[in-house]
């Protein structure tokens, strides 16, 4: 199965606030507040919200397409851009999400590679991203690769108060 990564510009960014929004909604809607998850959703997928993002030049979003079919998306953050730790030495996975169409076929596997290979890339030390406590599914394939929890942070859901968990993977040769 070919897969394609894509680094996104500003010309994607009607296709990546549907494919962020689309993906949010599968993976979140059924386990939030209505009224909460509509806030949010307002919020962080607003067109303004992500063409902010795409223009930070510590920010970057690849698309990933699977036999010439977009499967999913990631974003990266560096320095600044990093939304807790703000680390030189550090690269944040701060979103991956994998349309329905397309899970269980390894593309979330592939996607955490790429973004692991950006990182070692860039001469970082790091990877690190937050995931929400009531995720098991998530937090077990994080941990399958590597990554542990060290912190966790609060992440609001509209007024809905959450806690993610962050987790760490070591880049560094051992």
């Amino acid at each position: 199965m070919p897969f394609e990564l894509i680094p996104c510009t500003p010309k994607e960014l009607s296709l990546l606030v549907e494919l962020g929004q689309q993906t949010f909604i599968d993976a979140f809607a059924a386990v939030n507040d209505p009224a909460d998850f509509k806030t949010y959703l307002a919020e962080a997928f607003s067109e303004k919200r992500i063409q902010e993002e795409l223009n930070n030049p510590d920010s970057y979003f690849y698309l990933i397409y699977v036999n010439r079919k977009l499967a999913g998306y990631f974003k990266v953050n560096y320095l600044n851009a990093q939304t807790d730790i703000k680390s030189k030495e550090g690269a944040e996975l701060e979103r991956i999400y994998v349309l329905q169409a397309f899970q269980n076929q390894n593309v979330g596997q592939w996607m955490l590679e790429e973004a692991i290979k950006l990182a070692k890339r860039a001469g970082k030390d790091f990877l690190w991203l937050g995931v929400w406590e009531e995720n098991p599914g998530a937090i077990r394939f994080y941990e399958r690769n590597g990554f542990i929890k060290f912190g966790k942070h609060p992440y609001y859901i509209g007024t809905d108060k959450q806690m993610d968990w962050l987790m760490k993977l070591d880049l560094l040769p051992s």
